[in-house]
């Protein structure tokens, strides 16, 4: 398998197999990001041939009387078949629909076994596909996005570079549903700025109520220094939320979702670990957050925040203690 720069995906795709038919982000200028910025270029698609070098690696792995007999030599029981493909790079969704149709032929050829894929998602990704494609792509095995949409915002969307509004959120995510296609959102805390979290919340709330994601992923807003935002905060043109004020928009986003969704603040950039179902687990899920916003100072989140990196899963567990 090859894999270009460092390899993001979420969580919840654990399990899935992660295969590169991208590289790099096609926008590239949101002012927070800098997640693709070891890339020496903006975006790059895969060459077929790459692609269809990683399948037959992973088919042959798998079936290979030798490999099997390794597994079995070593205790261990055959690998279970592979039932998803995560595509990896910012927004392989962004290929044109018959590019994305030869991926998923060549996935079903050689790992027959396998009954979706996902990959993250631009809100523009659909716009310039017909719904009559987007139901081709459902039909090929398309499904699970995940989309960055960071909030319903449109000041921070727009001051951010985001490249859409919460109208477009609202009507290419309604075209997904049309097609069947299911998808995930991340949330950004913070994006909105000092004194502007709740209010900011509160709009993604109301945006976020008109759709049907599979999942709300929260993910809080870590300001790195070679990021544009670290340049205007130096300029003088925004000031970053307080980590308590982080925590108090996200309870008012939980406060205000009143539809079927999971939520989840899973990721590294959560000090706090955090899940439910809603809108069954609403009252567990502000209670935590009470506890954290009553217990928890400042300066504490503040220490976490300086130390998100390679390291901060092992802070995680410390956080979680406190709670404990």
């Amino acid at each position: 398998m090859h894999y270009t720069g460092t390899i993001w995906r979420p969580t919840y795709e654990a399990d899935s197999l992660l295969l590169e038919v991208t590289a790099g982000c096609t926008h590239h200028k949101c002012k927070f990001c800098t997640l693709y910025s070891d890339l020496p270029f903006k975006f790059r698609m895969t060459p077929m041939e790459d692609i269809e070098r990683d399948l037959l690696e992973v088919q042959t792995l798998r079936t290979n009387p030798y490999s099997k007999m390794l597994t079995r030599l070593q205790g261990k029981d055959d690998p279970e078949p592979i039932q998803r493909v995560f595509l990896t790079g910012a927004n392989p969704f962004v290929l044109k629909t018959e590019k994305l149709l030869e991926i998923a032929s060549l996935i079903h050829r050689y790992l027959p076994s396998v009954e979706s894929i996902g990959c993250f998602a631009r809100i523009t990704d659909s716009v310039n596909k017909t719904d009559e494609e987007l139901l081709r792509l459902r039909q090929a095995g398309y499904n699970g996005l995940t989309i960055g949409v960071e909030t319903g915002d449109d000041a921070a969307l727009a001051f951010m570079c985001k490249g859409y509004t919460s109208h477009d959120i609202l009507t290419q995510c309604k075209r997904l549903e049309q097609a069947g296609i299911e998808y995930g959102f991340f949330y950004l805390t913070g994006i909105s700025g000092k004194g502007h979290g709740e209010a900011g919340a509160k709009a993604s709330a109301e945006v976020f109520n008109q759709l049907h994601p599979f999942l709300i992923g929260p993910n809080m807003l870590t300001i790195y220094p070679e990021s544009d935002l670290y340049q205007e905060i130096q300029n003088g043109n925004w000031e970053e939320e307080g980590e308590l004020e982080k925590y108090r928009e996200l309870r008012t986003l939980v406060e205000n979702l009143n539809i079927s969704t999971y939520f989840a603040a899973m990721g590294a950039s959560n000090a706090f670990q955090l899940r439910g179902k809603l809108p069954e687990e609403k009252e567990k899920l502000l209670a935590t957050l009470d506890r954290i916003i009553s217990e928890v100072s400042e300066e504490d989140l503040r220490r976490y925040r300086a130390a998100v990196g390679p390291f901060s899963y092992l802070i995680i567990i410390f956080f979680f203690r406190i709670l404990n």
